[in-house]
């Protein structure tokens, strides 16, 4: 899955996106253990957390103090993440392992929707903005054998993220042209299951470099693509937008060669 984990205040009020995606996990059989890779984590290479009771971490400030009592109390998957290593190894990715951080809010606020119960275990992954989406992309790929394995992979970002925008855009009628334009080329290029144009997307979408000064947030959107196989069969779990600036849209993705009803992504 790619889902969004918006402004902090998701947590607090998740609105139509938040229900969405409580709905749509509450179709699927329950995982093994979920693997998050959020964009809030930037490493030089892909790092693992391996944390048998990650913490929850409030990496932001200025929010209302109810977000700061928010805890997810998890237990990790350091089996299921030592069995990510191997396959990222053997892949030919170098791994580091981190055994202290927590879950940021990229991580937890996401999960806290899916899964509020807090009952599946949780390991992590970061994200290495400057490789870029087919660094991300082959990283998916090396991760798809976690599926047979019952590890559900959820890439957290936003599919537009221009923070630049966000006091800017405040009171607004409505989301300037670019960000309802980058949506509608992403929907087309997985309907058309065409990934070498989302690869090449700062180049080839409408509204790219605004809807991504930066690509930290929509990197994690390519390792949940590339987990899903070589044939992908995109499914539409949630289209908005948020504070004018910010696309909510959450997808699924599955293999090519599967029904679409229940299992693990």
């Amino acid at each position: 899955m790619f889902v969004p984990h918006g402004a902090p205040t998701f947590a607090l009020q998740p609105g139509e996106a938040g229900v969405a995606m409580t709905h749509f996990v509450r179709g699927l059989a329950k995982p093994r253990a979920v693997l998050v890779v959020s964009a809030h984590w930037e490493t030089a290479v892909p790092t693992l957390g391996v944390v048998p009771r990650p913490e929850t971490m409030h990496d932001f400030y200025g929010f209302p103090a109810a977000l700061y009592a928010i805890r997810y109390s998890v237990a990790g998957a350091v089996s299921e993440a030592m069995d990510a290593r191997a396959l990222l190894e053997e892949a030919g990715f170098a791994v580091a392992l981190d055994t202290r951080r927590g879950l940021d809010h990229g991580a937890w606020i996401p999960l806290r929707l899916l899964y509020p119960e807090a009952d599946v275990p949780v390991f992590t992954l970061s994200v290495q903005p400057h490789l870029g989406p087919e660094h991300h992309y082959r990283l998916g790929q090396a991760l798809a054998p976690l599926r047979a394995a019952g590890v559900l992979v959820i890439g957290s970002g936003n599919l537009t993220h221009n923070l630049g925008h966000f006091h800017q855009l405040r009171g607004a009628d409505k989301p300037p042209a670019y960000v309802g334009a980058f949506q509608d080329w992403v929907h087309a290029r997985l309907d058309e299951g065409d990934i070498d144009a989302l690869l090449a997307y700062r180049q080839q979408a409408p509204g790219a470099v605004e809807a991504h000064p930066t690509d930290e947030h929509l990197l994690p959107f390519y390792v949940a693509l590339g987990a899903a196989g070589h044939q992908v069969e995109t499914q539409v779990v949630y289209r908005g937008v948020e504070h004018n600036m910010l696309a909510m849209d959450a997808y699924a993705f599955w293999p090519g060669d599967r029904n679409l009803r229940g299992g693990v992504a």
